[in-house]
Order: C-alpha cells, then structure tokens, then sequence
C-alpha cells in the first residue's frame, strides 16, 4: 500500500493523534507542545506532517523552514527545512513510513537538517543523509545530519 503524506491541520483532533505518540516516543521527541503552540486556525500552514491508516496518524514529522540569513551550513546560504521529531508508532515500525516522510521532504528541493538520535545513523545514512563536522558554537551539543539536494554543498 502506498502511504500518503499530509500537511496536518492544527486541530483539536490532530492535539488527541498527538497523545498517541507520547506513551510510545521519547519525551523530546513530543511535538503535543508545538502543536499547542501553533493551534490556532484548521487551515493554517503547519510545519506538521503524517500519515494516517484510515483516521488514526501512525506516522509523524516537523518541518520547519529556516530563511537562508541563518543559514550555518550550505552553500551557497539558502533556505532550507529543519526535519524534527521524526517518528512512527511502534506496531507500524518496519513498513517504509519513515522514509516516505523523509523522501517527501526531499521532494521539496530544500536543503535538509536533521538531529540523528543515538542508535539512527544508518537510517539517515541509508536515506541519503551525510552527518556534519561537529561545531560547538553552531551544533550545541546536537548531532546534526544534511541532505543535500543537487547544486548544494557544505560549507
């Protein structure tokens, strides 16, 4: 089956599939206090994204677009996407919606930055991601991964 990545709407109900996520995720990887940050209309543009299988969201992600001014690793400096909280609930782990969030937001064209968590570097890898030179003044203390996509190089 092929799975279908939507833009999520900042709802009430979005806040409840949210919930889900909590017990099975780490703790940081919650995104039920951005969501809450950000609910105020249903057809405003969210940085969320997700799958579902029928009504309940099984997958999830965060992009949040950085303006090429704060731009610390492309070159040339450009816009490019922050992919956050990446995550899929347990009993769909294995059947490829990771890498469907991932490839959809590869298919914007921008530049991509991740935070790899302990134990992901091959998932990141295997998708095309390369891991940056740790800076401390740039990364504190993350471990920051890029996609790159043609014509874009790092710094």
């Amino acid at each position: 089956m092929p799975f279908q990545v939507e833009r999520l709407k900042t709802n009430f109900k979005t806040l409840e599939e949210f919930k889900k996520f909590r017990e099975y995720g780490l703790q940081e990887l919650s995104m039920l206090e951005d969501l809450q940050a950000n609910l105020i209309e249903n057809d405003s543009e969210s940085p969320f994204y997700g799958i579902y299988d029928g009504d309940a969201l099984v997958a999830r992600m965060s992009l949040y677009l950085t303006p090429a001014k704060y731009d610390p690793y492309f070159e040339p400096p450009q816009d490019f996407n922050e992919l956050m909280k990446l995550e899929v609930l347990p009993q769909y782990r294995g059947r490829g919606l990771g890498r469907a969030l991932v490839e959809y937001a590869k298919s914007l064209g921008l530049p991509i930055k991740t935070n790899a968590r302990l134990g992901s570097d091959p998932f990141w890898k295997k998708l095309g991601f390369t891991p940056v030179k740790y800076d401390a003044a740039r990364d504190r203390g993350e471990n920051p991964y890029v996609w790159l996509p043609p014509g874009v190089s790092l710094r």
